[in-house]
């Protein structure tokens, strides 16, 4: 065996070079580790992972292409046993309930000291999770929350790009007045004073996200 066969094979997925270097050295200065591969998309990560079957996979969440989750989806349906962490800036609690109900791993944040992604690097490739302390209060912080309903993600989405209220209801065939209920049913279940707030919430939560 050698010793690439022994450390621990690493598949880096960002669309940011300088992060990608960043991630690259944190690894190279590790005598258990090895950089397997790097993606700057989600179709690439999954062309990449197959291709050299990393042991731990480094995933962000926003990608050019498809979402991180899309990517996490994709890979574990073809290799259900694939132990990936979410590297990400986002730390809503919707960011990081759809990462882990899509199969990651762990979840991170892109500010984690270096040491600490180590430390969850060989964590999650021993077979266990790696949800830190910050992340899993997030996540407790709404349990029980009523969650909003798929049309009540569509209509708030349109809010937060800036349509009023006529022009949602054109873009999805139902009344104006549709659309204010839908608006008022998400500032209750937000606690929203008003459509400026909901949207900020959203946003923040990781509900919904603004178009690049």
């Amino acid at each position: 065996m050698t010793e690439d066969q022994t450390r621990i094979r690493i598949l880096s997925v960002d669309d940011h070079p300088l992060l990608r270097e960043g991630i690259a050295a944190v690894i190279a200065s590790q005598p258990d580790m090895v950089l397997a591969g790097q993606a700057c998309d989600g179709h690439e990560a999954i062309l990449q992972y197959r291709g050299c079957l990393p042991d731990v996979t480094l995933m962000d969440l926003r990608l050019p292409d498809i979402t991180g989750v899309d990517a996490i989806i994709a890979i574990r349906a073809e290799f259900p046993d694939a132990r990936i962490i979410v590297l990400s800036t986002f730390e809503g609690d919707m960011d990081i309930q759809r990462a882990l109900e899509a199969g990651a791993a762990g979840y991170m944040v892109k500010d984690t000291p270096p040491s600490e992604l180590i430390a969850g690097i060989r964590q999650v490739h021993s077979g266990r999770r790696c949800i830190p302390p910050s992340v899993a209060a997030r996540l407790a912080e709404h349990i029980g929350s009523e969650v909003l309903t798929p049309r009540e993600v569509e209509v708030l989405a349109l809010v937060a790009e800036g349509y009023k209220n006529a022009e949602i209801a054109g873009c999805l065939f139902i009344s104006e007045e549709t659309v204010k209920v839908h608006v008022k049913h998400v500032m209750e279940k937000l606690g929203a004073s008003d459509r400026t707030r909901a949207v900020s919430i959203a946003l923040r939560r990781g509900i919904v996200t603004l178009k690049p």
